[in-house]
């Protein structure tokens, strides 16, 4: 079956009138991942001025992932991928912008390695299929959906970093059927915070942490940032 591209707009009418029950945390889930640059701070920056002075973050309350921990767990996730859907045929993996990507490329480089057959990878982005999109920005940044396959009939992996209220996860699962009907659609994701608002639940968690909601988790990727790990930060440290 030859698959057609997908566009990438938003479906008309879609959400065009409703409201997110609060305001919405998901949006911050991403946001607090970049250096922030904030000349007004207490410390006074190096001889040069201000201009490109980056204001350093606290301590963090804790590290919930290491390097290796992080490793151990993608390693896990994969074998149960495998066992839970009878091997890798008609197994596609779809990593959630930004750093669901990087994630479900471990994921498919380690199903590969086991199984010996290379699961179908794919990227998408959901920033137009978000509930909250008038608020998170006047001009929203939209990454780029490569799907290049037709997820009708086929096993789909949703993978992302940290699963909070559950918006995210609704609006994936929004652009992913906009494409065709999977055979299955299941959840991975390497931190589960809680406090979800909608009834959504991850077939696969890297850890499952107690947090508050004026806590961040902060998730640090080799490929977006440079190293691994997981940390947990206060919101005004984050922001």
């Amino acid at each position: 079956m030859r698959h057609t591209p997908v566009a990438t707009t938003r479906p008309a009418g879609r959400y065009s009138s409703g409201k997110p029950l609060t305001r919405s945390c998901e949006a911050e889930k991403g946001q607090c991942h970049e250096a922030i640059v904030h000349p007004t701070d207490v410390c006074r920056p190096p001889s040069g001025g201000f201009f490109g002075w980056v204001r350093p973050m606290s301590d963090p309350k804790a590290t919930l992932f290491t390097a290796d921990e992080i490793g151990r767990a993608l390693t896990r996730i994969a074998h149960e991928i495998i066992e839970r859907n009878k091997g890798s045929e008609r197994l596609a993996l779809v990593g959630v912008h930004t750093r669901g990507v990087p994630i479900a490329e471990r994921l498919a480089a380690r199903i590969a390695d086991i199984e010996g057959r290379e699961p179908a990878f794919g990227k998408l982005d959901i920033t137009l299929y978000r509930d909250d999109l008038t608020e998170i920005a006047l001009q929203p940044v939209v990454k780029r959906t490569e799907v290049p396959f037709d997820v009708s009939g086929m096993n789909v992996v949703l993978c992302d970093d940290v699963l909070y209220t559950g918006r995210t996860a609704r609006a994936a699962l929004d652009a992913l059927v906009d494409m065709g009907r999977p055979n299955v659609i299941q959840y991975a994701v390497l931190i589960d915070r809680g406090h979800r608002e909608l009834p959504i639940r991850a077939d696969y968690v890297g850890k499952n942490v107690p947090t508050r909601r004026d806590e961040v988790v902060k998730v640090r990727l080799t490929e977006s940032d440079g190293a691994d790990e997981v940390l947990l930060v206060d919101r005004k440290d984050a922001l």
